[in-house]
């Protein structure tokens, strides 16, 4: 079972419900991994203290010119999407920077002067976490746009581990990393704050949601600020509130400190095991249905 974890915008306690519900499952003794697939942001390892020991570069592959072949017809430049490769003066000219490695240039060279070299986006690491969490995060690198290639060589080189159940954490937003990272999912988790900003926002995650026919629930983080229009959208579409977290002090304290909600309150322990157990009949439903 794979339970992707998502929220229309930054800030709602998305991570938090992730790391919390994979400490739950696996004190209860599951074999759970955990995949933070916000390649910009990864923060989940602040909570789950992995210790990596396996390291993979992301590569894509961009386009390098062998000049003494190039007769500099530039069709390269025609056909490239992104205005990547140009001719100018005479010479054709690469920008790394806005490649997308799509190849095109390379098929379409008649002289076969553009071959394809590696170029380096970011960076896997994996390891085992707190109480036996197979752990593996992505990094972009530095100055890097491109985040959904590392995300799904993420997914691609921790699909084999042999876990019951695996928790992604997506980004914020609804973007294409986004995308990526629920992509494939059984279920999703909408973390959203009853805040204007926060029904808005979650509104465009149902759509996502949706659009990729993937089943969601809502878990209301800071009950008890903002007004009740993120509760009554929820009835109204028929959305699931799978849980309510209270807006408390001590937890707002705890998180400060590097600490997970079932540490802080260790009673949501239980409530996490229900949930999961809650949302594989809802996967298993829909799979009947």
């Amino acid at each position: 079972m794979k339970i992707a974890i998502a929220s229309g915008k930054g800030g709602t306690g998305k991570t938090t419900v992730a790391t919390s519900l994979a400490l739950a499952l696996a004190t209860a003794g599951g074999s759970i991994s955990f995949l933070d697939c916000d390649v910009e942001a990864p923060d989940a390892h602040i909570f789950l203290h992995p210790e990596y020991n396996e390291q993979r570069d992301v590569n894509i592959l961009i386009p390098e010119v062998d000049m003494s072949r190039c007769t500099g017809c530039g069709r390269c430049a025609e056909v490239c999407q992104y205005h990547a490769i140009v001719h100018l003066g005479g010479r054709t000219l690469v920008f790394p920077e806005l490649c997308h490695g799509c190849g095109s240039c390379t098929l379409e060279c008649p002289e076969g002067a553009i071959s394809e070299v590696p170029d380096r986006i970011g960076l896997l690491e994996a390891g085992n976490a707190t109480n036996g969490l197979s752990f593996a995060q992505g990094l972009l690198d530095i100055g890097k746009p491109f985040a959904v290639p590392v995300i799904r060589e993420l997914k691609r080189w921790h699909a084999s581990e042999p876990s019951t159940l695996s928790i992604w954490d997506a980004p914020p937003g609804t973007s294409c990393p986004v995308v990526e990272s629920v992509r494939g999912a059984d279920y999703v988790i909408l973390v959203s704050e009853p805040t204007p900003f926060g029904l808005h926002d979650l509104k465009l995650a149902v759509q996502l949601t949706t659009e990729l026919g993937i089943p969601c629930g809502v878990i209301i983080n800071r009950d008890g600020i903002g007004d009740s229009r993120v509760s009554e959208f929820c009835e109204a579409t028929g959305l699931q509130i799978l849980m309510r977290i209270p807006l408390e002090r001590e937890i707002a304290a705890g998180l400060a400190t590097g600490k997970t909600l079932v540490e802080i309150q260790p009673g949501y322990r239980q409530e996490f095991i229900e949930l999961s157990m809650q949302i594989e009949s809802a996967i298993r439903l829909g799979l009947r249905s």
